[in-house]
Order: structure tokens, then sequence, then C-alpha cells
């Protein structure tokens, strides 16, 4: 009963940001979707992507959650089998004399008051199950349990991606910390410099406060750049089942920013219908609520079920199995919902309509996962962009900085112009190392949109 499913079918357009991407000259090549942390190269990175895998909460509980799922439909299967069942009892009572049943029985010789009997029997049941509602619910839920599946490898996906994603963010941190205190040591320097100028009478307050507003600007940023740090610690422990600041002494060591591997040689829209498991799990609901439609008009047929009893009945333990005691029982059962004042008719709307719900959920789950990849693919290539103009910015300042020193060396200009050109070149660095950490993530969110981290 029911209509039968036929998988919702999207035409994906090539995605506009792919040439971009597809167009880059990454220094290392492009790793396997299944395990795309691995092209990053950095043995930190791997090792922390598989605690995370074995030690996260989030995805022990998608564990717990299929499991669940796999046996309601081992439940729903079994419910379309016959169901056999073994009965015995023992029933010992003393007639009353004042009803119909002793008053008679008293009139005959040797009548015991006080009676025994025993029963043993072994009873089937088994509903035929002809119109199909046991065998589409039993569809139901395996559906069911199938999206529960890719729930789960979603969120394998999922954490994946944030470790790799708080590992960015703390190699940024720490390597925008170590620029932050050689620009403090800097504009100490220029300070110092500043202040034995005033001393002499040859600079003014105004420069002095100047030198002093530069100096604490350099320091304001250490606290900030501490506070993200710690946070990325906190999370990263989180993300591998750990109270935070279990694992933090492990990443002390600052290291640089990973190198962004190559994303995808060939990038195909269509491949995200079979790699996002969000998708897949959209589109397994899709299936169940359809099932549920023919569970839901099968109700407006009559339910037929078949049920025996092959027993004994005696008096005493020795003639139980006495074929005189033998008392077998069959019973044909029908159910029909004739009249309901129109409770049927309401659970096939209701199951329509879920059913329209979940492919409108499907559609959108397409939707946003383009989305995902588009921003994410966008993110990366202006990230990279704005890296090669801030390193020609670098290059700049950096000639800006030689030159400066050779000016200061043949007596040309103070030492205070010296120091300022450093500052401005640590302070693109900074900019740089920033703008480096942007593209990491946005290389992390690339493999998470594309569906990356598990095996389909």
């Amino acid at each position: 009963m029911g209509p039968g499913y036929k998988q919702p079918v999207v035409k994906l357009q090539p995605y506009h940001n792919a040439p971009t991407v597809e167009a880059r000259t990454p220094a290392t090549p492009v790793p396997s979707l299944d395990t795309w942390w691995t092209g990053f190269n950095d043995p930190a990175l791997t090792n922390i992507v598989e605690r995370a895998l074995a030690q996260n909460l989030d995805l022990a509980g998608s564990f717990a959650r299929v499991e669940q799922a796999r046996a309601a439909a081992k439940e729903a299967g079994a419910k379309r089998l016959p169901n056999f069942d073994l009965e015995g009892d023992s029933n010992s009572f003393r007639q009353s004399l004042d009803n119909p049943i002793g008053r008679y029985a008293n009139l005959f010789p040797g009548f015991d008051r006080n009676q025994s009997y025993l029963d043993l029997g072994v009873g089937a049941t088994w509903e035929t199950d002809i119109f199909g509602s046991l065998r589409r619910g039993a569809e139901a839920a395996n559906t069911e349990a199938q999206a529960a599946e890719a729930e789960r490898f979603g969120t394998r996906v999922s954490v994946v991606a944030e470790a790799a994603d708080a590992y960015m963010q703390i190699r940024g941190a720490q390597v925008r910390l170590a620029f932050a205190k050689e620009h403090i040591a800097t504009d100490e320097h220029l300070l110092q410099l500043v202040l034995q100028r005033k001393n002499a009478g040859v600079a003014s307050d105004r420069e002095l406060a100047q030198a002093e507003a530069l100096l604490a600007q350099a320091k304001a940023t250490v606290p900030i750049l501490n506070i993200i740090l710690e946070a990325q610690l906190n999370r990263l422990d989180v993300l591998m089942g750990a109270q935070p600041g279990t694992y933090a002494a492990q990443l002390t060591t600052p290291s640089d920013i990973p190198v962004i591997p190559g994303i995808a040689n060939a990038l195909d829209a269509s491949d995200l219908l079979r790699r996002r498991p969000d998708i897949i799990a959209a589109e397994r609901r899709v299936a169940a609520s359809n099932a549920r439609i023919g569970q839901a008009i099968a109700e407006y047929y009559p339910k037929i079920s078949l049920s025996a009893l092959l027993g004994n009945e005696a008096i005493s333990p020795g003639d139980l199995f006495r074929e005189r005691a033998f008392q077998p029982t069959a019973v044909a059962g029908l159910r029909w919902r004739l009249f309901d004042f129109g409770r049927v008719d309401a659970e096939v709307r209701q199951a329509r309509g879920a059913n329209a719900e979940a492919l409108v959920q499907y559609r959108s789950s397409v939707l946003r996962a383009t989305e995902d990849v588009e921003d994410a693919f966008s993110a990366l290539a202006q990230s990279e962009l704005r890296s090669h103009e801030v390193s020609h910015e670098i290059s700049s300042l950096q000639r800006v900085k030689d030159l400066s020193e050779q000016s200061y060396k043949a007596g040309v200009i103070p030492l205070t112009d010296v120091l300022d050109a450093n500052r401005q070149l640590l302070m693109a660095k900074d900019d740089l190392a920033s703008t480096r950490e942007t593209a990491a993530r946005a290389a992390v969110s690339s493999f998470r949109a594309l569906g990356g981290g598990w095996t389909p």
C-alpha cells in the first residue's frame, strides 16, 4: 500500500568559485577527502584529529543513537514474524458450596471441595499483514536507521573540522604573539630613545606621548591573542573528550601555521549528493516518510491475525501429558477500523504532510551545502590573494627598513625613523600571519563543505 519511493532528483550547476580554487598552485598535493587533514603534513594536527575521533563525546553519542535506531528497525521487522509463547500455570482453590457449581457438585459421591489444575501450552500469534502495514513500518524504521548512520558520519565530519579549525587558530595566535613581542621590544626601544632625546631637550612632550601610546597599543594586543589562544586550547580539549587544560601543554611550543594543500583536482557539484552526510540523512528521511504514508493508508483495510495454542490441562502432573489432557485451540481474528470518525484520513494527511516537509528539508540541505562550498571557496581564494598582496607589502617595507638603516649609518636620519620602519614591518608580518590563519581555516571549511572526513 502507498506510493513507491523515488529518490528526489536535484540538478546542480558547477560551482562558480571552482575555477579559482582549481587554478591554485599548492605547495603540497591534493589529499584524499576521506583523510584530508593529512594533506597539511603536520604530525601534531594528525595526532589531534585521531585523538578527537577516538575520544569525542558527541561522536560517542551519535554511536548510541545509531544503536537505538538499529534496535527500533529490528523490532519493526520482528513484528512481521510469528510470535511464540510458552505458558504454564497451576491453580489451587477450595470450591464454595453456596454457588451453583458447588451446590450441584456436592450432590455427587466423592466430591472433593479442594481442587487443583495444571495448565501448560505453547501458543503462536501471527498478523498476516496482507495490506503491508507492518512491511511499510519496517521499511520506514530501516531507512530511519540509515539516516541515523549518516548523521553519525556528519558528526564525524564536524568533529574533524572543528578540531582542525581550533588547531589553525592556536598556531595563528602563537605566530602573532611572537610578532607582538618583537613589536613591543621595538616600541620599548623607541620610547627609550625618545626619552633620551627629551632629556637632551631635542624631543617634545608630544613625541614622548606618541611613543608611549605606541607601546601601550602594542602591549594591548597581547591579552587579546592570549584570550584567543586559551579559548581554542580549551575548545580542543573538549573536542578530544577531556577537561580543559588536559592537553594544552602539548601545544605550548609555538609552531608555524600549516601549509595549505590542494583542495581537489576536479570539483563536481554532484559529488555533494553522495559525500555530504547531512544530504544523505535528509534523503533517507524522505524515504522513511514515504513509507509512513503506506503504513497509514494500510489502516483503511482489515487486519487479519492467526493464533494457535497447543496446551494440556490436568489435575495432576502425571496426567498432564496424557492424550485426554490435550486441548488445542485455533483462532482467526479480524480487526477493521470501519467507523473512526476520520482518524485514518487524518493520519494519512499527516503522513503526506511529513513527507512534503522532509522533501523540502532535503532540497534545503542541498542548497545549504552548495552555499557552504561557495563561501569556503571564496574565503580561501580571497584570503590567499590578500596574503599575496601583504607579502608584497612586507617586501617593500623590508626595503624601507634596510634603506633606513643605511641612511641612519650615514647620519642622514635619526634612529627613531629606523625603529618606526621596523615597527611597520612587524605590523605587516602580523597582518600576514592573521591572513594565513584565515586562509588555513577557509581550507578546513572547504574540506568540511565538500563532505571530507569519512569514507562513503
